[in-house]
């Protein structure tokens, strides 16, 4: 009874503090980052901690029940002595990306940084003693890359995340009391306000986690993880940061990007998305893996292929998102062979067709069964996806088609225009080519 008088109390104390608040304006700052991060279409996810050192992903505290007395444990012997910040982010670029985001503090509780509000972390808990994050940053200023943080809202670790969620259960940490909550939430104040001092610039802060506790409803969530609060100190500490939240509900006040999980916006293939209404407001951004698991898994053999991800790059541009992209580097601070293969054909696939990825929006076709569209300006870049000899475009009005051709080559290619739309007939090409893209002009731009 103490425990649901305390939760109560905090909701009705919470709900009266965000009532006052005003509407959040984005500033002048924060547009301009969200229309570059509408632009980069691509970025590299990086899920990266002690798990790593046990080989089965990033959820292995959980799913094996390890007691977090001994799971720390681990920490003692974090030594990734072959890290090198400036080959990692060589890497990503030729990758194509844009973007990094990397895990600063997962689900575990560790930190992946020197932070001064928890001793567990990795310069003050393992023998590596390297903030890692720091190096990044000053890698990824060096050769032009934004840098982004993941950041949990859950902790399977500190007792004074009470009450406890969904998972973490058999973590075997003693239990907090009434006045543990507001402890925890001042913590995550603390460390976020570190990463965004420290660090220099950051593209964005991505959190993940509020959907271990079960809550009535949309805005008990917001009201009970203060929300507005992190959201409104993150834009005070950078105007420009942009705040993402993969909650899988409908998007808060205050959020700059809407996350999708494991699914383009609109599908709900993978079961996360079925509350996600998408935004028509707010940059879109879908997170995926290339195998099944984000962190390190030695025996996740499941990779996707160079070419499913390249059509999955292409699938997600044409709904007008960003893909990023996640690998999960070894404990000792390398990438995986495959993972990196994968990522250098993307990258070598975007030296090519990046015209037609980068800097475009969802084009004004909507996704066919043979494909999708992307535009920029007066240009309809037409992604045939299939084996499809003929392609139809349902475009109607007065917009006239002046010209298409094959982006591969820049040969002709027939078109009729009909009041209903456009009848494309789709240049014959090799297996090698994983998706036949055309150039559609138009004389007037494109809506």
């Amino acid at each position: 009874m103490k425990r649901v008088a305390f939760f109560l109390s905090f909701m009705l104390f919470a709900a009266t503090s965000l009532s006052a608040q005003t509407p959040y304006v984005p500033s002048p700052e924060n547009l301009a980052a969200r229309e570059k991060f509408s632009q980069d279409r691509f970025g590299v996810f990086i899920h990266w901690g002690i798990y790593s050192m046990l080989a089965d992903g990033e959820w292995i505290m959980n799913t094996n029940d390890i007691p977090y007395d001994e799971y720390k444990n681990f920490a003692s012997g974090f030594y990734p002595s072959k890290f090198d910040a400036r080959e990692w982010v060589r890497t990503f670029k030729a990758a194509g990306a844009k973007y990094i985001t990397i895990t600063s503090r997962h689900h575990d509780g560790f930190s992946m940084f020197g932070t001064k509000a928890s001793p567990y972390n990795i310069v003050d808990a393992t023998p590596f003693k390297r903030d890692v994050l720091k190096e990044l940053a000053e890698a990824c200023a060096e050769e032009g890359l934004t840098l982004n943080f993941y950041y949990s809202h859950l902790d399977w670790g500190r007792n004074d995340y009470y009450p406890l969620g969904n998972t973490g259960h058999e973590a075997g940490r003693p239990k907090g009391d009434e006045k543990s909550w507001g402890h925890y939430l001042d913590f995550m104040c603390t460390q976020l306000t570190e990463l965004l001092t420290n660090y220099g610039p950051v593209g964005c802060i991505w959190f993940d986690g509020i959907w271990d506790k079960t809550l009535p409803d949309h805005k008990a969530h917001g009201e009970l993880w203060q929300l507005r609060r992190q959201y409104d100190l993150i834009h005070s500490l950078q105007p420009g940061c942009l705040v993402g939240n993969n909650h899988h509900l409908p998007v808060f006040e205050g959020e700059d990007i809407q996350i999708f999980e494991k699914d383009v916006p609109g599908k709900n293939t993978a079961g996360f998305s079925g509350t996600s209404k998408v935004s028509d407001e707010l940059p879109l951004e879908t997170c995926q893996t290339i195998y099944n698991a984000w962190g390190y898994s030695v025996t996740d053999r499941e990779y996707k292929s160079p070419e499913y991800l390249v059509r999955y790059l292409v699938e997600t541009a044409g709904k007008g998102a960003n893909l990023l992209l996640n690998i999960g580097p070894r404990p000792d601070g390398t990438l995986p062979g495959q993972s990196v293969e994968r990522l250098l054909f993307i990258g070598k696939w975007l030296e090519k067709y990046g015209g037609t990825i980068y800097g475009t929006k969802g084009g004004c076709v909507p996704e066919q069964s043979w494909g999708v569209t992307t535009q920029k300006d007066n240009k309809l870049f037409v992604h045939v996806l299939d084996g499809s000899k003929t392609v139809f475009l349902p475009l109607e009005g007065g917009n006239k088609a002046v010209s298409a051709v094959s982006f591969d080559d820049g040969s002709k290619v027939p078109f009729t225009q009909i009041k209903e739309g456009i009848v494309l007939t789709v240049p014959v090409a090799g297996k090698e080519i994983v998706d036949r893209i055309i150039t559609l002009t138009f004389k007037n731009p494109l809506p």
